[in-house]
């Protein structure tokens, strides 16, 4: 994705020095047919398949490999990347690599969700964090924060709640344990950033500016914007748009604003943040909810209401990437219950070119691991060089207006 041009100019009218982003290009290990490859590694959506094509995926529940016409698969997934012999593709030599905008470029889609695998560190004795697409670290705020009060996590039917309240050291912390370790890491780091105004955000991106390490923001703008009487960046088109922008011309790093889905219609949100300068947007942020405790005598969470995440929230999830991937022009990354290899399907599928395992990492570290793997087995078995062809192939074929309307939310 090519990024605008933008002018940075001080108060006098003077423009400013160019800065030097300090993103790590990422060679991939090989580079597929330009056909295939560059719509991947571009994140861009390619264009979408007609049914019997290449890259066209049928309803659900048809073959996906006889309706390509390739015949059955004789390899299968597995750690090693076995030979898909019948499609005449080894998995090892499949170009998973995405670039999602201004030289964030990852070897593979498949990053982690932040708030679930800490500052990557926390896993490098059970996981090869080498081979992970991303890690996005724990929200990080200007101050410390001490977070909210317990009870702070339930599990729920098919996920749970989590209301940690942004714990962390605080930025300089941060860069001060962490950032000398990214620095020698080959995988990206990029920060998930969160404020309680505008200020907070720009200047915890100031700081991280120019950090060797650090390869890229992601903006949590689901927090209150105190100056607004608490109310949500991420809820308010202005306010998204606001931040976004205010970020933008802050730093030269790749800017991702991740969604929230607790709104009517993210749609138009989602536009005024791409319009106001982010290179690339992550959805979605987990939903409101709560629970109550045993005997029912008020909230089980010490600060009432907590964020939805895991299986039960893929269905949204999904309505809301297909939803934008019609709207907006840069890359999206899926993040909402992803458990399986058909799970990162749907989503490529709706339109998202990488996504974030999030929650259940809880229960399987190697998760991340084993599904960059079953990805490259899936698309050797489909004879794809480069798993761009299965981006997008359930959206809409035809340009016209999105197809889902607000008023089709009402019961």
């Amino acid at each position: 994705m090519k990024a605008k041009k933008r002018v940075m100019t001080t108060s006098a009218g003077v423009p400013t020095p160019k800065r030097t982003p300090t993103v790590r290009k990422i060679k991939p290990a090989w580079v597929g047919p330009s056909s295939v490859s560059s719509a991947t590694t571009s994140g861009k959506r390619p264009t979408t398949t007609r049914p019997g094509e290449v890259g066209a995926d049928p309803a659900r529940g048809m073959d996906p490999i006889a309706a390509l016409g390739i015949g059955d698969v004789a390899g299968s997934a597995s750690p090693d990347g076995l030979r898909a012999s019948r499609a005449g593709i080894d998995a090892g030599m499949v170009d998973l690599s995405v670039d999602l905008g201004r030289g964030l470029v990852l070897e593979n889609p498949v990053m982690v969700a932040s708030g679930t695998f800490g500052y990557g560190v926390e896993y490098g004795e059970v996981v090869d964090v080498e081979r992970l697409g991303a890690i996005c670290c724990k929200g990080t705020t200007l101050r410390p924060r001490q977070g909210n009060r317990p009870p702070r996590v339930t599990e729920t039917p098919a996920g749970m709640l989590n209301s940690i309240g942004l714990q962390n050291p605080g930025v300089d912390a941060v860069i001060e344990r962490y950032a000398g370790l990214w620095a020698g890491w080959r995988v990206p780091v990029i920060v998930n950033v969160a404020g309680e105004s505008i200020d907070d955000y720009v200047a915890v991106v100031r700081r991280l500016e120019s950090v060797p390490g650090v390869a890229g923001v992601e903006l949590n703008i689901s927090c209150p914007n105190v100056g607004k009487g608490g109310l949500q960046f991420a809820i308010d088109r202005d306010a998204a748009a606001a931040v976004t922008r205010a970020v933008r011309a802050a730093t030269d790093l790749p800017l991702i604003v991740k969604l929230s889905p607790n709104v009517a219609d993210v749609r138009p949100i989602a536009q005024a943040v791409a319009d106001a300068g982010a290179d690339a947007l992550s959805a979605i942020n987990t939903l409101s909810g709560m629970a109550l405790r045993a005997d029912r005598t008020g909230p089980f969470l010490g600060n009432t209401y907590g964020g939805l995440s895991g299986p039960a929230i893929k269905p949204v999830a999904l309505r809301i990437v297909y939803e934008v991937a019609q709207v907006v022009d840069i890359p999206i990354v899926a993040i909402g219950g992803i458990t399986c290899l058909d799970d990162v399907l749907d989503y490529l599928a709706a339109g998202a070119v990488a996504v974030q395992v999030g929650t259940a990492i809880f229960a399987d570290p190697t998760l991340p691991i084993r599904l960059v793997d079953d990805l490259r087995a899936e698309c050797a078995s489909r004879g794809l060089a480069a798993y761009g062809a299965l981006v997008g192939t359930a959206l809409p074929q035809r340009p016209g207006p999105p197809v889902s309307k607000g008023a089709e939310y009402r019961p």
